[in-house]
């Protein structure tokens, strides 16, 4: 079954030059960059840094990578891979500063979420932990609108991947991480959405997204290069 989420995730992928009557077929257009909070943005990281710590004492109790099953390493690396993307994505975002008003809030708190989510991963995963890819966006974190197209696509490509795989988990501890990671990302998926302008939860049900689709659908960005170099307007000149 196909939702109108997961036909939005490849679209977008794919194809940034998408609409909104593209992105969100139903025609149900939110108030775009309406405000989701009333809390300032110092009151936002300060909880993003309190989560984080409280998801890496959570992680003291789960197994070192050594002693998980192949099964749950795997896993695992994979979504620090999600989350190597995510957090270069934001990070980016932020140094090069060209965002402004709500976006730019958005990606400085995303952003010091997706990173804590990172050391939590690594943390767990030790010295089985994947290396860091390398990521070129193509300017995509220079223009508002594309930024936060992409970012709609990330979230909700993640909230799907946690959702696939979370199932499959034999660990205890690793599976309640894993949770507490999904229903955060959840919330990312909706502001983004919100900021973009589309409905923040357009479907009643969220389907997983498999292992296979998420991979092709990072793969047709062309985000995640072999190499450190990358060509963009504005500095800094790579994120990895």
């Amino acid at each position: 079954m196909t939702t109108k989420r997961d036909g939005a995730i490849e679209e977008v992928a794919m194809d940034l030059d998408l609409t909104l009557e593209e992105l969100d077929p139903a025609g149900a257009i939110c108030e775009a960059h309406a405000s989701v909070d009333r809390d300032s943005r110092a009151g936002f990281l300060r909880r993003a840094t309190v989560g984080g710590a409280a998801l890496l004492g959570a992680l003291s109790v789960v197994p070192s990578g050594s002693s998980q099953s192949a099964g749950d390493v795997d896993i695992l690396n994979y979504a620090l891979t999600l989350e190597y993307l995510q957090s270069a994505f934001y990070t980016e975002a932020e140094r090069i500063r060209a965002l402004r008003g709500n976006a730019r809030e958005a990606a400085e708190v995303v952003g010091a979420v997706e990173r804590a989510h990172v050391q939590a991963l690594r943390t767990a995963l030790g010295r089985a932990a994947v290396a860091r890819p390398t990521f070129n966006f193509a300017g995509v974190t220079e223009n508002q609108r594309q930024f936060l197209k992409t970012a709609v696509a990330f979230e909700d490509l993640a909230v799907g991947a946690y959702k696939a795989q979370a199932p499959r988990l034999k660990s205890k501890p690793i599976l309640a991480v894993a949770v507490s990671i999904h229903s955060v990302e959840a919330r990312h998926a909706a502001w983004m959405r919100r900021l973009f302008g589309i409905v923040p939860a357009a479907d009643a049900f969220d389907e997983p997204v498999s292992r296979p689709q998420a991979t092709r659908i990072v793969a047709s960005t062309g985000f995640i290069t072999s190499s450190g170099k990358t060509e963009r307007k504005a500095k800094p000149r790579f994120t990895g």
